[in-house]
């Protein structure tokens, strides 16, 4: 098993080049309870170490209040900066909301270019 991969029923997350890759699986909904387990696994496999983060967001296709306001909170814990990319209006429009009420306590960007996300991160390398 590699060390620096992990995988659950929500997302894989790998860490390559100091960044650390997070992608949703296809279709899913995030809950409270989907936001802490996916949460719990990214900060176990970064080993007390903070990454920027590149997060593939194309696979949610819902998530609730409580898994957002967790998501802002602790989900920026280990965490330099995080790029969010997605890719439906529906999907960019609530990122941006998210973004605008949650304030999340890192730079955080979204886009719908990896490229442009990757080169966001590397100024946090």
């Amino acid at each position: 098993m590699m060390h620096n991969y992990q995988d659950n029923e929500f997302a894989q997350f790998w860490i390559h080049n100091e960044i650390l890759f997070f992608k949703y699986k296809p279709n899913v909904v995030i809950n409270l309870i989907a936001a802490q387990r996916i949460v719990a696994d990214r900060i176990q496999l970064q080993n007390e170490i903070a990454y920027p983060i590149f997060c593939d967001i194309r696979g949610i296709v819902e998530t609730d209040k409580a898994a957002r306001d967790y998501l802002a909170q602790s989900g920026s814990i280990l965490t330099k900066a995080v790029s969010l990319v997605g890719h439906h209006s529906i999907s960019l429009s609530l990122t941006s909301f998210y973004l605008t009420i949650c304030k999340p306590s890192v730079p955080t960007k979204l886009f719908t270019d990896e490229s442009a996300a990757l080169v966001f991160l590397e100024e946090y390398v």
